[in-house]
Parts: structure tokens; sequence; C-alpha cells
């Protein structure tokens, strides 16, 4: 069946093939088959919905298309299952070392021609042996995926297991109550993963650019996953490179490959063949990757590889490689719950034997064991672990930081080390003039607008008050290729190369009118860089019968054409002198982490076949991609949290090293850096110990980022990592916490990070890391408030079965005990506010458990007071009553209303609750306090509850006997830490 059901606009229509549903092979085959047919642009098959999206030339109707979708189901369908799975994978595509090979090879091995391109039928078997050329998209958590992970977790196997019991000895509403915890658990940690991942999955770009190619002799536009091998490119200005390619021919084109390289400046391209060996990436000027930006100009490549195995195709099948890991909550957790197993299990054993050995009967024994088994596990755990997570995701999001997992908000509270990257990470990649220097001195740029520097004091500078930095903005926007378009705001929007483009916004701060004043110097020639030649010339019409000869480039090649100079508005001969002090400048500039260009003009007459010699030098103008604001202090921040910040980058080492310098990156202020060349002879040990110690890594690749990443995490460090780019992704998963800036060029860079900052606010780093120290911390409270009373049930339980004095709690007291005093007082805690010192401490040991020793023996002596005072009412409960009912009702109460209070004193671990001035006020405590205090009081007003629950009316002295064994644990233990605090 196929059905056109819906048409856009022409060339565009929708087709319903009943076939296609849930068919994942012939969705593949469709998509490759169809794209063979030259009539076809595009087309995108669901095998989920049976949908069949087809781009196709505007002359064609639906009709006719729906005719070769029926001509290739049929030709899928007589294929035999093991011939459609042959045809369905994509052979290895040829690997040569392209750079290193003449364009007219490179023509040859893929039987293509420069001006005519691939013919059809060649078109269509490369399409055939080597697939479409598409990236491996990250398969998004299925929903059922996100919900069976709820159960993941011990404590929730543990209640399941309770409920398993309960369920065999008869204990059906035991069982459906337990249940009812565990689903309530998992409905809360789905909701929020979910969303979340929702979020993050929106950010992903749904549309399918196009790209201009020559095939059978004709420019033609196609989507870009139908590129060949072989093909033509054709590279325009303002335009993503659509497959990695051989140059065959440029027109001043520069390219930004800061995606994939993590170099910020834009790459100069050319044909010329290159010699050598393990030439880096960044440094094959005749290559162009699939996923870089033109910046300025054009050129033609002929299409090498394609889909994944292009670079940026290799970089992604890394990242399906590297492993996540564990996060320390995960890790802790799980060492909690495996200490609740060998409890409950050496707990229960003993109870049923010592209570066998004494004559009790089986069965009862058996459902003492099952109350031990309730009572041992927390079964507010998971929930308050859940929730905690899941508030401070709901925390970030307000703060436009969107977690994809719960642990992952935990995780950044618990790193000690961040590898920065710093190309739109800690700078904007997005090159501004910070200063330029004329025969009257240095002139900077700040928003206020110029600023000369007279003997160390700043004042405001007019550019009109020198003639030479007027005549340097002039010659830099007449040579220059950016595109200058007028706004209806008054606003110009500048496109080209971030270099080009920072000196012609720096002509507009200046006030300069750019389309008037290159409409009065019409372009005449161009003389772009080249491999040889590092500095640029354009030749211009005056209003004269002069020419005027425009340069910029580097400051020792324009030195050396360079024979005058403009001082204070004279042209004078440049000394030998003069041009020893400027090369001083030009590394004083360099120094300072500044691309450095030389400026200098000339007017000759018309018909001068050699403009570039005899000019006149006008000044230096230096670059910077600018630090991001803020993240100075950041580095400050991050060490005072006892965090070890760490920079890579693609750039060179001396650019690296200034912007570290600036960043104060080491807090010991010595910095130690380390080129990637020397990566290559480390061994995996030797690295690990390097890691340590090296505080900037320059000129490195993917690959070792993701060595790095992985050296820090040998040594035991919990390690984060940002990233924007492509070239990131490998190490963003691979790190503890991968944080992607929200403005990254790549979906797949969100689709593998932990934390996506949406507004690329690096600073708001600091905040989560707060956030998950805070998180942790309440987290132990929790933990510490859940063993204690349920220890103290335990020992209740137990010590009374020891003590030959009955079942003191039934199976339904105990969880509804555990459901009132555990989940609504737990979660209060979980609502503590930050510590005021909770970014002057250094992060945790993550070998440390989540409860240590220490916490055990307070935890043991909180258990015991609590119990001790329960058994005393209980044993008052006896004296007066004998084994009934109104007995197990006072300790019930008793107990209930204890562990209650207990929520107060586990606020601290130190501080007393009187201390106000240490201990904030917890509005969330107190309604958890009396709102469990009410909740416990409910089964004696409800007669159907209190029967469930065997519950016996009390006179008042029991009630004073209940209020005074509730109470006393909360003074004593509270005394003994106060006691504790003070020493």
């Amino acid at each position: 069946m196929v059905q056109a059901i819906h048409t856009s606009i022409k060339g565009r229509a929708r087709y319903y093939v009943r076939e296609l549903y849930r068919s994942v092979s012939l969705q593949k085959y469709l998509e490759r088959s169809l794209s063979q047919y030259t009539e076809i642009i595009g087309v995108t098959a669901s095998s989920l919905t049976g949908n069949l999206l087809v781009k196709f030339k505007p002359d064609k109707s639906d009709a006719e298309i729906a005719v070769l979708i029926e001509k290739s189901i049929a030709n899928y369908q007589q294929q035999k299952p093991e011939s459609r799975q042959k045809a369905l994978e994509a052979e290895e595509q040829p690997t040569e070392n392209w750079h290193l090979l003449d364009s007219n090879s490179v023509l040859e091995k893929f039987s293509s021609s420069q001006d005519s391109g691939l013919d059809s039928d060649t078109v269509s078997q490369n399409l055939e042996r080597y697939g479409r050329n598409a990236l491996v998209k990250s398969k998004s958590r299925s929903d059922w995926s996100i919900f069976a992970d709820q159960f993941q977790s011990l404590p929730v196997a543990l209640l399941g297991v309770a409920s398993g019991i309960s369920l065999i000895s008869g204990g059906f509403a035991d069982a459906v109550a337990i249940t009812g915890v565990i689903l309530t658990n998992s409905v809360i940690g789905y909701i929020t993963e979910s969303q979340s991942e929702k979020i993050i999955n929106s950010l992903q770009s749904d549309e399918i650019p196009s790209a201009l190619v020559i095939r059978n002799g004709e420019q033609q536009k196609i989507e870009i996953e139908a590129i060949v091998v072989g093909d033509i490119l054709i590279i325009e200005n303002s335009s993503y490179i659509a497959a990695d390619a051989r140059l065959i021919e440029t027109d001043n084109l520069s390219i930004d490959e800061s995606a994939l390289t993590g170099e910020s400046i834009a790459v100069s391209k050319n044909t010329e063949t290159l010699t050598g060996e393990n030439i880096p990436l960044g440094e094959r000027t005749n290559m162009v990757y699939k996923g870089t930006f033109v910046t300025a100009g054009k050129g033609k490549a002929v299409v090498v590889a394609t889909g994944k195995f292009t670079e940026m195709g290799k970089i992604q099948g890394m990242v399906s490689q590297a492993e996540s890991s564990q996060t320390p909550l995960q890790k802790q957790l799980d060492e909690v719950g495996s200490q609740l197993v060998l409890l409950c299990s050496g707990v229960c054993g003993f109870t049923f034997a010592l209570g066998v050995l004494r004559g009790y009967g089986f069965l009862p024994m058996l459902k003492t064991a099952i109350s031990l088994a309730v009572a041992s596990v927390p079964e507010g755990l998971p929930t308050i672990a859940t929730t905690t997570l899941a508030l401070g995701m709901h925390d970030m999001r307000k703060r436009h930081i969107l977690i994809r997992g719960l642990n992952a908000v935990e995780a950044l509270g618990s790193v000690q080390t961040i590898c920065l990257d710093k190309t739109g990470t800690i700078t904007q990649n997005q090159m501004i003039v910070a200063e330029v220097h004329i025969d009257i001195g240095i002139i900077t740029l700040s928003d206020n607008g110029f600023i000369k520097d007279n003997n160390n004091n700043n004042i405001e500078f007019n550019p009109s008050e020198s003639e030479a930095l007027s005549k340097l903005l002039q010659v830099v926007v007449l040579c220059s290729e950016s595109e200058v378009i007028p706004g209806e705001d008054g606003k110009y929007e500048v496109k080209g190369s971030a270099t080009e483009n920072a000196l012609i916004y720096m002509a507009i701060a200046a006030g300069m009118d750019i389309p008037a004043f290159k409409a009065k110097h019409p372009l005449i020639k161009t003389y772009p860089r080249t491999e040889n030649r590092n500095i640029m010339t354009t030749v211009h019409k005056t209003e004269g019968e002069q020419i005027l000869i425009a340069v910029k480039g580097s400051p020792e090649e324009v030195i050396k054409i360079c024979t005058r100079v403009s001082k204070n508005g004279e042209v004078v001969s440049l000394t030998q002198e003069d041009k020893q002090a400027l090369e001083l400048e030009n590394e004083r500039m360099a120094g300072k982490a500044l691309r450095v260009l030389g400026v200098a003009y000339a007017y000759v007459d018309n018909g001068n076949e050699n403009p570039e010699h005899d000019l006149i030098w006008l000044g230096l103008t230096g670059m910077a991609d600018p630090i991001r604001q803020g993240v100075a202090q950041l580095m400050e921040q991050f060490h005072q949290a006892g965090i070890d910040t760490v920079m890579i980058t693609g750039d060179q080492s001396p650019t690296a090293y200034a912007i570290a310098k600036k960043l104060n990156l080491n807090r010991n202020h010595k910095l130690e850096i380390l080129d990637s060349s020397d990566l290559a002879e480390v061994g995996s040990e030797k690295l690990q110990a390097l890691c340590q110690q090296v505080d900037v890594f320059a000129r490195v690749s993917p690959a070792d980022k993701l060595q790095i990443v992985q050296a820090l995490q040998g040594k035991g460090k919990i390690v984060a990592m940002t990233g924007d780019g492509i070239n990131d992704t490998p190490a963003l998963k691979a790190a503890d916490v991968g944080v992607a800036m929200g403005s990254g060029k790549a979906d797949v860079v969100r689709e593998v990070a932990d934390v996506v900052i949406e507004d690329d606010r690096l600073e708001t780093i600091i905040n989560a890391v707060s956030r998950g120290r805070t998180i942790y911390s309440n987290i132990r409270k929790s933990v510490h408030f859940l063993l204690s009373t349920n220890l103290s049930e335990i020992i209740v339980t137990t010590a009374a079965t020891a003590l030959g004095l009955g079942e003191p709690l039934n199976t339904m007291q105990l969880l509804w005990l555990n459901l009132v005093s555990d989940i609504f007082p737990g979660l209060a805690l979980a609502m503590e506010a930050p510590e005021p010192e909770v970014l002057n401490r250094p992060p945790r040991n993550p070998d440390q458990p989540i409860i240590k020793r220490s916490d055990f023996e307070r935890i043991a002596v909180e258990s015991g007071v609590i119990s001790t005072s329960a058994l005393t009412a209980y044993s008052y409960g006896l004296l007066k009553y004998g084994q009934k009912p109104q007995a197990s009702t006072i300790l019930f109460m008793s107990l209930t209303l204890a562990q209650v209070l207990h929520t107060v004193s586990c606020r601290s671990e130190t501080h007393s609750i009187f201390d106000r001035e240490r201990l904030p006020d917890n509005p969330y405590v107190d309604g958890a306090v009396v709102g469990s205090a009410a909740l416990q009081l409910l089964p004696l007003f409800i007669p159907g509850l209190g029967n469930l629950l065997q519950l016996a009316p009390l006179d008042p002295l029991d009630w004073l006997v209940i209020a005074s064994s509730a109470g006393l644990p909360l003074i004593i233990n509270e005394s003994t830490k106060t006691s504790s605090s003070s020493l």
C-alpha cells in the first residue's frame, strides 16, 4: 500500500507504506534504493509509523514517485533475507592519505571529473556499496528502559523480597502495601528522568541540510545524506562542509575547524599536495572535513569519505566505545544496600532460630522474621534518594542547566578535577581586536570605545585624531572579504572569517560607513594568502588617477615589503631600528595570546605590475578570542572548593599558556603545560602521573582528550569534562560528568553529555557543584535517620523475642511505622538548606562510604536510646494489660513518635538544634514532624484502619507514658551530640 497522505509544498510528499511499519530492514532499503533515482532529492523513512517522506524534483507528480516506491518494495520482497542483509551492510570505503596525493590522482581513484563529476550509474553504485552520508544518531532511552532502571537498586530489590515473603505467608495486604511503596518510588524517578530526556532531545535539529554538487556535468542541489564518494562538492562562503573531501580548486578559502580540532583560528586552504608523515588534522591544508564551517572564499573538492568513515564519524565511533562510569552515589547506595542485605539475613535468621529453640511455632516465627525483614529495609531510602535528586534537577532547570540523569546532580558535587575545553567554553570563539599599535602608541578597544595608553594613564581617544589609525581602519576594511549588510536599525550584519569580522567591527565602532567607503574604492584585484605567502593584498580604484594598495598579514612578511612609515601625519623612511622595534612589539603582543597582523598601504600608478613593494607601514592589530566574562572568578571558586582545573585545547602552546596564566589556572600559580606531541611517547602509567601535575594540554586531538580524562580517572579522580564540539564527545561520555555547552554545533555533544548548560554561562557550574554537595550531605542525613530508626525496630523486635515477650509489633504495624516515620521526615531532611561553608570544603574522598564507621557508632547509640525507651513503655503495658493489643499499641505509638522526633536530631551531625546561629530553620522538618504525628494518630479515629493495624483504646496515663517515652530519646541524643560537638 502506497498512498500520498500529505503534500505541504510541491516536490515534497509523505506516503504511507503498510509494509514499512515495524520493518527496519525495509526502512533502510527504501532510503538507500530510492536515493538512486535522479528524480528524488531526499528520502526519510520511519518503521515506527510506516510513513515515508520523499523530496523530489518539482516537475514530477506524487503518482510518479509512488510508482518508484512500489518498484523498490517489489525488488525488496523478491530478495532473500540474506541478500537483503548483505545489501544493507555498507562496505568499507577506500582509505588513503588523501592529503599526500595530488588532486588528479584522487579524481582518478573515484572515476570522477572536476568539470562533470560522477554519472548517475556511478552514484547509484557508490550509494549501494558505501551507504548514505549520515552519522548514526545516539539512541534515546525508551520509556520502558527509563522505567525499568528505577528497579535496579538493592533497596528496591530488598523490598521486593519482603513483599514476596509476605505474599507466600498469606500476608496479602502487607505485600500490596510494600509493592505500593516500590511503585511510588519508580513513578517519581520515571517522570523526572523522562521529562529531562525529552527536553534534551528537543534540542536536536531535525533539519536535513542540502549541498551543491556536480553530477552529469550539471550543478545540482541534493540532500547531504545522498552525497557519495567521488562527488564534486561546490564550496561556498558561510556554508557547512557536507563530507570529507580533497580540495581541487580554491579561491581564498578559509575554514573554521574548531568543532573538529578545537583550534579557534580559521585555517586557510589550498590545493597544494602535502609531504611528510603524521601530519595533524589541523595542518592538512588541502582537505576539508564534514561538520566544519566555511568562513571565507569558495572552492571545489572531491569527496573521499562519507558517513561513519569521515573524521567526525570516527569520533562518534569513539563515543560508542567510551563507557560511562557509575557515579559515587550509585556506588555508595549499592554499598549500603549490601550492608542491609547482610544485616537483614543475619538478624532474621538469628531471630527465627532463637524463637524456634524457645518453643514458638514455626509459622509465628516465620511471620516475625517477615516483620524483621520489613523493619530492616528502609522503604523510604529509594524514594528519598530519587526525590532529593529530582528536586536538584528541577532547581538546576530553573537556572538553565539540564540534567540528563538523576545521579549527575550528585556527581557534580563530587567532582575533584574539571577539564575545561578552551575554545567556545573558556573563550567565546569569537575574535575581537584587543590592541592596535600605531605611531602614537598603543590603542585598546573596550565597550566604551577607543582607549589610548598615555604613560599608563588610559584616556578616551577619538580615532579621527590620528591619521595613521584612520588610514589603518580604511585599509583593513578594504583588504577584507567579509560581507557587510546594513540593517534596518542602523546596525550592520557582518559575514566572513572571524579575524576579518573583528577588524570590520573595529571600523564600525570608529563610526565608518563601510558600504559607502567600499563603494568609493571598488575592488580591482585580490592577491589571496597562499601556503608560501602569508599576506593578503587588494587593489582598489580611487577618486583620483592613482590606485590604492591595501595589505594585511604576517607582521614579519609585511615589514619586509615596507620602506616607509607613517609618523605624526608624515610619511618618512622606515629605518632598520624601526623594523627591530616593530618586531619586538610583535613579540610582545603575541606573548599576550593575541593573533597579530601587520597593516600597510601605498598609492601607485595605474598599471603597476608589482604592487607589493615600497609600502607605507601603518601599524599592528592584535586580536584575541576573549575569555568569557566571569571565568577568571570561576577558577577562584573552583580552587576554593578544592577542585583542580585543567585546560584542554587544540590551540598552540603559547596561546594556551597565556590564557591559562590570565585565569590563574593553577591555585599555586605554577603552571605546567604539555604539548600533545609529547603524549605519543608517554605510557598510560606515566600519563596518569603527569596528569596530576599538568594544568594545560595543548594541540590535543579527540583521542588525546579521551586519554587524559581516563588517565585522571585511573588515579581515582572524579572528573568533569566540558565541551561544545564534536571533538569533545568521546571525553564527555567517558568523564564522570560530561558538561555540554548549549550552543554546541553538533547534536551528538548534547546527546552524550550528562549536563547541558542551556544559556552557555560556564559559571553556573559552581551552582551545580554547591547543589550537588548539599544533596549528598542531605542524603547522608536521611540515610542516617532511616538506619537509626529502622535499627531501633530491629532491636525492639529481637529483644522482645529473646526475652520471651511475644510479638511486639506485627508486619502491618512495622510497615505503617516505616511509612509514617521514614518518607516524610526523610524528605524534609533532604530539603535542608546549603551550609554556608559548603564551597569552602574540599570534595569528599570517593572511596569514603556514605555512612562511615563513626556514623554507625553514632547510629547504634541513638537506636539503643530509642529502643530502650520504647521497650520500657512496652514493659509498662505488659505489666498493666498483659500480652494484649493495648500493650502492643503503647509500644507502637511510643516507637513511632520517638522516631518522628528523631528527625529533628538528624538535621546536623555536630550542631545542636538549639544553636540557632549555625543551624537555620527548616520549615519542612517542622511540617513533617507535625504531619507525621497527626498521621500516626489517625488510625485511632478511623475504626477500619485501627482494626487493620490491631490497635486498642488507651487511657490518659498510657498517653503520658507514650509522650515521655517519645520525648526522652530526643533530649538524650541531643545532649550527647552537644557534648561531642563541644569537645
